[in-house]
């Protein structure tokens, strides 16, 4: 993975010259840290408990730090199950996010990803607002063996929401994963729309799983977390999907966002391919990069 070898290459840099953990090392990682998109305040504490960590434990040796950095960055990340919740028929996962992060694509791949477990997936097309939205995902259906409702262009989202869920129940589905129209400058609009669409799913599938899952795109660093923050506020986010992190060097927002946010990255997008949509491990993450 492209991503992983940019991270680690600058993460190599500083350990290439380690002699001891002494303060010029971690100013040094502080500004490598903030330099990988952790953020300020992420990174600070990050390096603020590597630096106790070493003094109680008495850490020298250059391979000792490092499981100990490995460590308190995986321990950041530990906001909750970054599994997909799976366990009532139907599920229903909304996808919610801005114009261009990759929301469709995204639910072409989790589709696939389901349907090779054997699951019964369904897409809905309630992003009636974006011309072409519903013909992108038509494709990706088609490319993943998925089944899809949509509706026409200006379409009521509630309206194609509605027919999702009665075909979901009708045919035995076992997953709806739904896309949504991709506003943000608006927060009123945004969440007068998605409380209609959970309001939707509540009346029509009572007691069913659900996860509402961001997607962002991980190339735009600290503006994704801004995004963030104001999805959280409005939508109740169970879990981040991060886009294009092969295309950045910067994938430190992972760390942000869970630290900042208390909300699990559940998927990471690493390419361009059907199968390049994998579920999210903090552990084996912080091994790759570190």
């Amino acid at each position: 993975m492209g991503f992983f070898d940019k991270l680690k290459k600058i993460t190599t840099n500083i350990f290439s010259g380690f002699t001891e953990a002494d303060e010029a090392f971690f100013e040094e990682l502080e500004e490598t840290l903030i330099l990988a998109d952790l953020g300020m305040d992420t990174a600070l504490e990050a390096v603020e408990q590597l630096r106790q960590r070493v003094r109680r434990e008495k850490l020298h040796d250059q391979e000792e730090v490092k499981a100990a950095l490995r460590d308190v960055l995986a321990e950041e990340m530990s906001v909750g199950d970054t599994a997909l919740d799976t366990s009532t028929k139907p599920t229903v996962v909304l996808f919610i996010g801005v114009n261009g992060v990759g929301k469709t694509t995204s639910i072409g791949k989790l589709g696939n990803q389901l349907k090779n477990e054997g699951k019964r997936v369904l897409f809905c097309a309630a992003d009636t607002f974006r011309a072409a939205a519903a013909d992108q995902l038509q494709i990706w259906s088609e490319r993943a063996g998925c089944e899809l409702v949509r509706q026409h262009e200006g379409a009521d989202p509630g309206a194609v929401l509605f027919d999702a869920l009665q075909a979901a129940k009708a045919r035995g589905v076992d997953v709806v994963l739904c896309d949504t129209a991709g506003r943000l400058h608006n927060k009123a609009n945004l969440m007068a729309e998605l409380s209609k669409l959970s309001k939707i799913i509540d009346r029509e599938c009572p007691g069913a799983a659900r996860e509402t899952l961001l997607v962002l795109d991980a190339t735009t660093g600290q503006n994704g977390l801004i995004q963030a923050r104001t999805f959280k506020e409005t939508a109740g986010l169970t879990g981040i999907v991060l886009t294009k992190l092969d295309g950045t060097a910067k994938g430190g927002i992972v760390v942000a966002i869970a630290r900042e946010l208390g909300v699990p990255v559940k998927f990471a997008g690493v390419g361009e391919g059907i199968d390049d949509l994998k579920p999210f491990d903090a552990r084996a993450y912080v091994e790759a990069i570190i």
